[in-house]
């Protein structure tokens, strides 16, 4: 792992694969980090230049005191790839990482080669339950977050055939920092792109889980009827979907970025 300092704050990276080759970006979801895409920089960084971090708030980057907004989270994106050098680059989020890639497309679509979006909407949730969740965990700490994650981001099958792996990201949001974490709700709860997600004309690519509680399938149409020319493929998954049809998920994104 390396960190980068940008305006005296650190930033968490990897980068993987050959140089001169295509740049993937890829943004974890709330409460992970770079690590969820264990399996994706481990197929991609053959042919791509494959670029990982730690959202603000997430493992070892900056966790200042929030709130944060989404325009924060989409600008650390730009400042990133602009201290690395990268010029354009391919991006895919999942969930929050899904929201910063549709903020990209609306506001810095000419860094963008192309766009993949993956279980998320463009508004998850609602900002009163974002709000309660942000001050339950600011006040009780990330144990009644944690409790209830495993049903949430898998299939009980998923979870019943892979419980180390299941474990190991559950004890992860366990130690996610509070702070950060509710700060990154804050964003959550204010973002909504239904409007503007219109104006996006770089390919896109929108997944979805046909499992998936959180962001549902109605939600990845809904964006697909707003983003002209967009792409759609449902996985057999729930709401992390690169981690549960990890196969699946790498073809669906390589046909895409090869296109």
């Amino acid at each position: 792992m390396s960190s980068i300092q940008i305006n005296n704050e650190t930033f968490n990276y990897e980068l993987n694969g050959p140089e001169n080759t295509p740049v993937l970006f890829l943004s974890n979801s709330l409460g992970t980090t770079h690590s969820m895409w264990a399996k994706q920089v481990d197929y991609f960084s053959k042919n791509f230049r494959v670029l990982s971090y730690d959202t603000r708030g997430h493992g070892e980057s900056v966790k200042n005191k929030g709130p944060y907004t989404l325009e924060q989270l989409g600008n650390d994106v730009l400042q990133i790839t602009q201290a690395l050098g990268i010029e354009k680059f391919s991006f895919c989020g999942i969930s929050m990482g899904g929201l910063i890639g549709q903020w990209l497309g609306i506001h810095a679509p000419e860094k963008l080669d192309k766009l993949v979006v993956c279980n998320t909407a463009a508004k998850i949730g609602q900002e009163a339950g974002w709000n309660d969740r942000a001050a339950l965990v600011r006040s009780e700490g990330m144990n009644p977050v944690a409790d209830g994650s495993a049903g949430r981001w898998f299939t009980e099958g998923f979870v019943q055939a892979n419980p180390a792996s299941v474990n190991a990201l559950i004890n992860g949001l366990r130690q996610t920092d509070a702070e950060g974490y509710a700060s990154c709700c804050d964003a959550l709860a204010k973002a909504d792109l239904r409007e503007k997600i219109a104006l996006i004309k770089t390919p896109t690519l929108i997944v979805a889980g046909s499992h998936d509680p959180v962001t549902t399938v109605a939600d990845a149409d809904a964006m697909a009827e707003k983003i002209a020319g967009s792409k759609r493929v449902d996985l057999d998954a729930s709401h992390l979907s690169n981690i549960e049809a990890s196969e699946a998920f790498n073809r669906a994104l390589e046909d895409f970025l090869k296109r």
